[in-house]
């Protein structure tokens, strides 16, 4: 009786997924021929079939043979989910460490000294609101590489909220923390090592992993844009072939790696969590 409440969430998930698939599985079932061609397409010789989106049966049998040899070669518009996953995750991760050596001692300047907040508060109000794509063409013209292009790309985007949650966090830490740290004569440095840090690392978490999920969503849409390598050029060029399987198992894949970067995240965030 003791494990029926933590059962209960999984037994509804699984329920909604057998729907899902079910509903979608029968929706995407060719009409029979009789009631799908009229009087007149029959004297006509036929009509061409109507274009469906391929069930999850077919999606899973593709899956299965995708990720059997993740890794194969086969040219420069024929590479493996996995090397295709594998050059995506590395801009990100490029794009988004850069950002966060960045972002994280700027924040925290930002946030422990209220002249620095004012100062630069109006130049992120301007430029977080932009589209990081936006910088897509610029990027293109002044680096001259679509690898390097792509990684700035994640730079911008990622920059800001670890940017401003760092500072939100580094702001809000309780002042008699700071007073009981000046009354042990600690200096500034190891007052923001010691105090400030750990006190503001969940929220500095909390905008990593807004972070990553940003620089997540655009390295898609940067690498439809730019071509070549990764997750993004292979949905694109996946259509281009007319391929809509390989199509909606990429995005299932792009689903799965963004969850998995989240709980990676999520699971550092709980290490540096406490109670007061």
């Amino acid at each position: 009786m003791r494990y029926r409440p933590a059962l209960r969430p999984l037994i509804i998930s699984l329920v909604f997924l057998f729907v899902a698939l079910g509903s979608w599985e029968w929706s995407s079932q060719p009409p029979k021929a009789t009631e799908a061609l009229s009087e007149y397409e029959l004297l006509m010789g036929g009509a061409e079939q109507e274009a469906r989106v391929p069930p999850p049966s077919a999606v899973i049998i593709h899956a299965f043979n995708e990720l059997s040899d993740p890794f194969y070669d086969a040219g420069p518009n024929d590479k493996g989910i996995g090397i295709q996953l594998a050059y995506s995750l590395y801009r990100v991760l490029t794009g988004f460490l850069l950002a966060a050596l960045i972002a994280i001692p700027c924040g925290f300047v930002i946030g422990m000294f209220p002249v620095m907040h004012k100062a630069m508060n109006p130049y992120v109000q301007i430029l977080k609101p932009i589209s990081p794509l936006a910088w897509m063409p610029l990027a293109l013209f002044i680096i001259k590489d679509s690898e390097a292009s792509a990684i700035f790309v994640i730079f911008i985007c990622s920059i800001w909220p670890m940017l401003i949650n760092t500072a939100f966090g580094v702001a809000n830490v309780r002042k008699d923390w700071i007073n009981v740290a000046r009354t042990h004569e600690l200096s500034d440095m190891r007052t923001a090592f010691t105090v400030i840090l750990p006190a503001a690392a969940p929220t500095i978490l909390t905008g990593m992993r807004i972070s990553i999920g940003i620089a997540w969503l655009v390295i898609v849409a940067a690498e439809m844009l730019v071509g070549g390598t990764g997750i993004g050029y292979y949905v694109w060029n996946e259509w281009n072939n007319l391929d809509l399987t390989s199509v909606i198992f990429a995005i299932m894949m792009i689903g799965i790696v963004g969850m998995m970067l989240d709980l990676i995240l999520s699971s550092v965030s709980r290490w540096v969590a406490y109670e007061e």
